[in-house]
């Protein structure tokens, strides 16, 4: 059975998929954030308030590692398909931010940064290994959107400049053909061709309904999973067809209360 795992601040709630019903829990989280999936099914989440990042089995319910996040408050978090190596971002109170790639998802990371950056907030991996990651610009305060590429093998975050406006840093994930972003501002994810130092919009899909604080989403296929914090008067998990978007598909509320980012598990 696929599972998908929704963040929930002091919990994760798992789901059935594509069913939607509510199958448990997994409890004693500070502030769980953000999620990523590694071809086995094992699934990480990144406590922002721990400063950590748990691994658990698919469908388990007891963490098999805990890793300890070199920059404080850690973010996003995304595997590499080609090494399994697991990159997570950090806000690092906007100050000592990091992008950190642990090899193999073990060990201590190796640390990188831009002096274009404030805060890193999501990452995404695509098929052939390079990470793209969002966040805030430098100065401080102006919360002006920032985007950049670590090119596999490379020593160095290149600053990626793109062509359509991001009011504040949402999800990025790699759908196969397009680096896909999010914006927390609107209810909307972008797909950019990104070619050198430039990013071009292709497409863009609009995620209607009661869509508004849209976060760390997951492309699984021809849908797309959104956990929305703000929706309506209480908060909900959306899922729409993707690339298309429109009205949503499904709406899960069971088990709801601050969702903040998905991922799907699928059994192997």
């Amino acid at each position: 059975m696929s599972v998908l795992y929704v963040t929930d601040v002091r919990n994760v709630t798992l789901y059935s998929y594509p069913g939607g019903k509510l199958e448990g829990s997994l409890h004693h989280f500070y502030i769980a954030n953000g999620e990523c999936v590694d071809k086995r099914g094992d699934v990480f989440v990144v406590d922002l308030g721990y400063g950590k990042i748990f691994e658990y089995v698919h469908g388990g319910t007891k963490r098999i590692a805990t890793l300890d996040s070199p920059s404080p408050d850690p973010s996003g978090c995304s595997i590499d398909p080609t090494t399994g190596d697991l990159a997570v971002s950090t806000l690092g109170f906007g100050s000592n931010a990091t992008v950190a790639i642990f090899h193999h998802a073990r060990g201590t990371p190796k640390t990188y940064k831009s002096s274009a950056f404030e805060s890193y907030w999501f990452c995404g991996y695509d098929d052939h290994g390079n990470l793209f990651v969002d966040g805030l610009a430098y100065p401080g305060g102006t919360g002006d959107f920032a985007f950049a590429e670590l090119p596999k093998g490379k020593d160095a975050l290149k600053t990626i400049t793109l062509d359509q406006y991001i009011g504040w840093p949402g999800g990025v994930q790699w759908d196969g053909k397009y680096v896909v972003v999010g914006d927390q501002y609107a209810p909307v994810v972008y797909q950019f061709s990104i070619t050198g130092s430039k990013g071009t919009e292709v497409s863009t899909t609009t995620l209607g309904g009661d869509a508004y604080d849209v976060a760390q989403f997951y492309i699984s296929g021809r849908k797309l999973v959104t956990p929305n914090q703000l929706g309506g008067s209480k908060a909900d998990v959306l899922v729409y067809k993707y690339p298309r978007g429109g009205s949503p598909t499904k709406t899960i509320t069971d088990g709801v209360r601050a969702a903040h980012g998905a991922v799907i598990s699928v059994a192997q």
